[in-house]
This record gives C-alpha cells, structure tokens and sequence, in this order.
C-alpha cells in the first residue's frame, strides 16, 4: 500500500476519533424542583416552600445554581447528597453555598468521581436545604435529566418524561 493511500485511509479514522471524544466531552444539563422535604404531623408547620436548581455536567465538572422561596425560617446550609436510589436519602458528597434567609440561591461545584457522575446519570445525586426549623431537610430535589415540564394544573401534551426510566 502506498504512503499516499494508507494516509487517505488514517485520516478519516483519525477524524472520527478527534469528533468521538469531543462529543463525549459535551456538556450535560440536569435540573431539580425543590419541594418540601418528607412531612409528618409534627414537623409540617416548619418544612415549606419551593424551589428550583439546575446543573451542568462539563466532562466530571459539575456546576450547581438554583434559587428557592417560601421557607418559615432562615436556610442554614445545602448540601448535594448521593442517595441509594431516587428518592432515597444518603450521605452528603459536598456542601453548597447557600442564602441564609427565607429565600434566596444555591451553588456550588465539585469534580465528581466516575461512581458519582454514573450516580447522577441514574438519579441518585439530590439538593437538600436545610433551615432553622427544619434541620434534617426543609427542601429536596432530586437532579434530572433536563426535559419539559407541564406547569402545575396543565396537561402534559405529546411525550413526557417519566423520571428514571431514560437512564435504566
């Protein structure tokens, strides 16, 4: 084979390795819909509010920013924490910068480990913030792939996404 034609042959192979890892480096959007962490008779009155957060995952990178509202007392500190599954909790893998107020924002980044950024993927990694009357978890929100959501009270029309069924 000559030099002329085993190069014309490398080329594409060289090419379609170059555009491979770069699609594999792309970005990655995931949100969360911040609501009340779980509720008994007892701690009800103090755990309200609302918010939203999204996250970008950039090759490990993963960038966190969201805001939330209606809290009955001042947020203390956030947390992104790795739960077993959706919607199971566990621990804390690092702290975010959180408002210390009834309302406000949340942010932070962390490299994740290659465990950790195949546990965001699968819906395992969640927000939770705490506040003055609700210590163990005021707000959750688990991170989603980012998708369409419905406003509240509309209905969904066409596809719509269901919650840990994209990444089984």
């Amino acid at each position: 084979m000559t030099t002329k034609k085993a190069f014309c042959l490398a080329v594409p192979a060289i090419l379609g390795g170059i555009l491979f890892s770069l699609a594999a480096q792309a970005t990655e959007n995931f949100q969360a819909n911040l609501g009340p962490a779980p509720l008994t008779a007892a701690n009800r009155a103090n755990i309200q509010g609302r918010g939203s957060a999204t996250a970008v995952l950039d090759g490990r990178k993963l960038s966190v920013s969201g805001t939330f509202g209606g809290l009955v007392s001042p947020a203390t500190d956030a947390k992104l924490n790795l739960g077993l599954v959706m919607g199971a909790p566990g621990p804390s893998i690092l702290d975010l910068k959180v408002s210390q107020d009834v309302s406000g924002t949340v942010s932070g980044e962390l490299t994740l480990t290659s465990a950790q950024v195949a546990a965001l993927k699968s819906g395992k990694l969640y927000i939770q913030i705490n506040s003055q009357k609700a210590a163990t978890g005021n707000l959750w929100g688990w991170l989603e792939p980012q998708h369409d959501s419905a406003a509240p009270g509309v209905p969904q029309q066409g596809d719509w996404y269901m919650p840990g069924l994209l990444n089984d």
